[in-house]
């Protein structure tokens, strides 16, 4: 029955204009507010993610949004150029730039204005 499903996920946010500036302008993606004033944010891959506001929102400590990058150097360069700031997680071996160098391949996180975990990982062409 779900096999052919067109799932969705979302996230909550604790202010939703907030994270529309920062997903449209810093991010660069498109982003639409619908009739309930839920985000639609709109990814090359596949179906929309919603972004909710929940007024007693707290941060997932996990990643909840990965972008597959084919250059991470470059992805990092810049978005720090627009003022995204990269984590650094000694344990998982971040660089002076928050990318990580372990087994798997090359990652970099970073928290949108509500606190969320994203990153880019790098893919390779």
């Amino acid at each position: 029955m779900l096999s052919k499903s067109k799932a969705f996920g979302g996230f909550s946010v604790n202010d939703i204009d907030a994270a529309m500036q920062f997903y449209k302008d810093k991010l660069g993606l498109h982003v639409e507010k619908d009739e309930m004033g839920l985000l639609e944010l709109h990814i090359e891959a596949g179906n929309a993610l919603i972004i909710y506001q929940k007024k007693d929102h707290q941060p997932a400590s996990f990643t909840v949004l990965n972008f597959p990058v084919d250059d991470i150097n470059k992805a990092v360069d810049e978005l720090t150029a627009k003022g995204i700031s990269f984590e650094q997680y000694k344990n998982l071996g971040t660089d002076e730039k928050g990318i990580a160098h372990n087994d798997g391949p090359l990652i970099a996180w970073f928290k949108d204005p509500a606190g969320n975990i994203l990153s880019v990982i790098e893919v390779g062409e």
